[in-house]
């Protein structure tokens, strides 16, 4: 479920990102319009649904979460799992164990994260390419796809279909070792009302919680 969290992320949170890495005029121009919007908000909030199939074709899985945004600072939720940032310190909560991992937030020792992922995720890490109009979830999108320089990504390829609006509303993320996933984004709110204590682990709302620090 740890890892299902972490490649949620790589999907929902992409869109913060800000891209300068080699890549054709037309990805370009879109995902800068992307970054300008996303950029320019105070806040914002989204519901999403994460699809699994494995490589195999055997084993299928879906999860429905949400993605809060402050500035640096972070929120996202996906079935027992949650992982806060307050662009200080981490909370890895996990609701069957009751216990919250916490640590240090430091960007330059993440690799694919959360942290990693509300900033500048793909500057001189991808290439991309612009791969036509396709209809993805009712929609008409631009389809971008972004390939890792670096052979150490854990995934071949990333796909990202944006709306008419500069919004991304889902894509694929495709695994080395063959599975795919595909997710989908709803509810998009745009500076959407939302207090700083959604960023930070308040203990005494989680009665016998253990922490585990590992600061």
């Amino acid at each position: 479920m740890k890892r299902l969290l972490i490649l949620t992320a790589v999907a929902i949170c992409s869109f913060t990102s800000h891209v300068e890495a080699q890549s054709d005029t037309k990805a370009k121009s879109i995902l800068a319009a992307v970054s300008k919007k996303i950029n320019g908000l105070k806040s914002l909030k989204a519901n999403f649904a994460l699809h699994l199939l494995s490589a195999n074709g055997k084993t299928k899985q879906s999860k429905k979460g949400s993605f809060l945004m402050k500035g640096p600072k972070y929120r996202v939720s996906l079935g027992d799992q949650e992982i806060i940032c307050d662009n200080k310190t981490v909370w890895t909560y996990v609701k069957a164990a009751n216990e919250v991992q916490v640590s240090n937030y430091n960007p330059s020792e993440q690799t694919i994260s959360p942290a990693k992922l509300f900033t500048n995720f793909y500057d001189n890490e991808y290439n991309y390419k612009y791969i036509g109009t396709r209809t993805f979830n009712g929609k008409t999108v631009d389809m971008i796809e972004l390939l890792p320089i670096s052979s150490s990504k854990q995934f071949s390829k990333v796909e990202l279909a944006v709306d008419k609006s500069s919004t991304i509303v889902g894509g694929n993320v495709f695994e080395k070792n063959g599975n795919q996933y595909r997710y989908e984004v709803s509810n998009f709110t745009p500076n959407a009302n939302v207090s700083d204590a959604m960023f930070t682990f308040d203990a005494t709302k989680y009665p016998g919680v253990e922490v585990v620090d590992l600061r």
